[in-house]
């Protein structure tokens, strides 16, 4: 192969099968979700670690960057190593450390050596996912692909929609240690099903030798250092401070320098060639846009239903484990069936519909939604999570080289953790800023020498007369203020999900843009009345050239 064929389009990353196929299934299946759930398990319950390890808010938010960032900092590169040094041994050992980091962090109480466990749990807990997709692409015969690409597509969903009843029930019955020692279990058993699954292949000496270190360290601490400036954004006041704007820019020239550093070394790692293929860069892009839809499922609802009708995250995780993660074991296999039959492209279309349907109900809240009243939305959003990741990346492999999958990889981690906190970021100063503005909108409508601004502090200090008239003007005044920031807060969760309507409906656009992928394992096989049809027209195309 051409030397310009090795640039563009990374090593051979194909392996030998894996001589038990449903052991690598497995282990494709506890890698994705452990992974998600930890992620999402150390989110929700930020507030119960805080009180648990007696941290600051300020001390809190960092153990979350820390946790995270250090994701961000091997996850692109877990595909090139799993390439050239084989899964066994980018799992194996891993997996045996990171469960026992994750028994020793609940007794850890400096604050210091909690950031270094926590750094060193994340660079771990980083390899799971990226690998779980080179198991898949490297070691499964292409027959399997199909169910082990919807079993890591569909984490995402699964683990937003279960993590709060989770966090809920660890944090209630079995004590908030469990948060990190589900691990202790899942991880090591997650190593043996690789070890059982997969082939051991001897390491790529000479890929070895010719490594880009320094383009994977480039990518991989500039993502960092913008993560970190995105997650502490919106505590720190964005370009206010100097920390942020710090971390923005040095993460921003890194990157720049990745860029460069891959059009000069002679074996690039992860070529950023394969972003100008059209229908591969599309899906990137669609992979993002589902990252910033999906937030009315991972923030706006659970969110809500916390802030105004203050909801535990063990009573607003019975909602979405039962209408957003329990449907998904009838949803996904339809999603496969779908996939099998029709071009991907039309499943994507029904998952995004089904996404901007959800929200564009969402856009209707008030404060007297209920818990119950999300039911529709969930169950919209379910869809949306069946039909909307799975397809995607089947339409990215679909136009590139299965293969030569280590930049592909690269990029799809680059998008999965990238595109997820650049939304939570935007989110978060979506309605910080929005709530601002509506507070002010409403305040400018509660005049203090108004007739029924008057009438409604009276009924109010009427009612708080009984614990002393003397403070219950002061009550009543406190009451409206609190009913107008709560109207604030709605009204700024309905913008939310205005947000996530219009990223949607980009979304859409972006997929009419997508070309037909060109034949392969994953072309649909129509069936039925659609195979005759096609069949008649054939003949009768052979017909008229004959």
């Amino acid at each position: 192969m051409a030397e310009g064929d090795d640039r563009d389009r990374g090593p051979i990353s194909r392996g030998g099968v894996a001589p038990q196929p449903i052991f690598a299934v497995v282990a494709v299946l506890l890698g994705s979700f452990l992974t998600n759930f930890d992620s999402r398990l150390t989110s929700v319950g930020l507030p119960d670690l805080r009180g648990a390890f007696l941290l600051s808010f300020d001390e809190g938010a960092w153990l979350s960057t820390a946790g995270i960032g250090s994701q961000i900092l091997v996850a692109p590169a877990v595909a090139w190593l799993a390439t050239a040094f084989g899964l066994r041994r980018v799992l194996g050992i891993p997996s045996l450390v990171y469960a026992v980091i994750s028994l020793i962090i609940p007794f850890v109480h400096d604050f210091t050596t909690l950031i270094a466990l926590s750094i060193v749990h994340g660079m771990l807990l980083g390899t799971f996912v990226p690998a779980s997709l080179m198991i898949i692409l490297r070691n499964l015969p292409i027959r399997w692909w199909l169910l082990g690409i919807s079993l890591y597509s569909i984490r995402v969903g699964f683990a937003l929609d279960t993590s709060s009843s989770l966090v809920g029930f660890y944090v209630e019955h079995l004590g908030w240690q469990w948060i990190y020692w589900q691990s202790v279990i899942v991880a090591p058993l997650m190593g043996l099903m690789v070890h059982l699954g997969t082939p051991n292949d001897p390491v790529n000496r000479d890929l070895v030798r010719h490594a880009d270190w320094g383009g994977m360290l480039l990518l991989g601490a500039g993502l960092s250092m913008v993560y970190a400036g995105l997650d502490q954004g919106n505590r720190l006041d964005w370009l206010g401070s100097g920390t942020v704007t710090a971390l923005l820019i040095s993460g921003g020239v890194l990157i720049v320098c990745f860029m460069i550093n891959e059009t000069l070394v002679d074996r690039p790692w992860a070529h950023f060639n394969i972003l100008f293929s059209r229908n591969i860069g599309l899906s990137l892009v669609a992979i993002l846009l589902y990252t910033l839809t999906s937030l009315s499922n991972s923030s706006l609802v659970p969110n809500f239903l916390g802030a105004i009708p203050a909801l535990r995250p063990e009573q607003s995780g019975a909602l979405l484990l039962t209408y957003g993660a329990l449907p998904m074991f009838v949803l996904v296999p339809i999603s496969i069936y779908l996939l099998r039959h029709f071009d991907a492209r039309t499943v994507l279309v029904l998952g995004f519909s089904a996404f901007a349907a959800a929200n564009l109900c969402g856009t209707q809240l008030t404060h007297v939604w209920a818990r119950e009243d999300f039911i529709g939305i969930v169950l919209l959003q379910s869809v949306g999570q069946a039909f909307t990741l799975l397809p995607i990346i089947i339409l990215a492999l679909s136009n590139s080289d299965p293969s030569r999958a280590t930049s592909f990889a690269a990029y799809i981690q680059i998008m999965r953790l990238g595109g997820a906190e650049i939304g939570v970021a935007l989110m978060g100063t979506w309605l910080r800023v929005r709530e601002q503005i509506h507070s002010n909108y409403l305040g400018q409508h509660v005049q203090s020498g108004d007739v029924d601004v008057r009438r409604l502090l009276q009924e109010l200090a009427e009612g708080f007369s009984g614990h002393g008239a003397g403070a219950a003007m002061g009550r009543a005044v406190g009451t409206l203020a609190a009913r107008v920031q709560r109207e604030a807060n709605v009204l700024a969760y309905a913008d939310g999900f205005w947000l996530c309507f219009w990223l949607a409906m980009t979304a859409l656009f972006v997929v009419a843009l997508i070309a037909r992928a060109p034949p392969g394992p994953f072309t649909p096989a129509p069936f039925g009345f659609a195979k005759n049809v096609l069949r008649k027209c054939g003949v009768k195309i052979a017909a008229v050239r004959s």
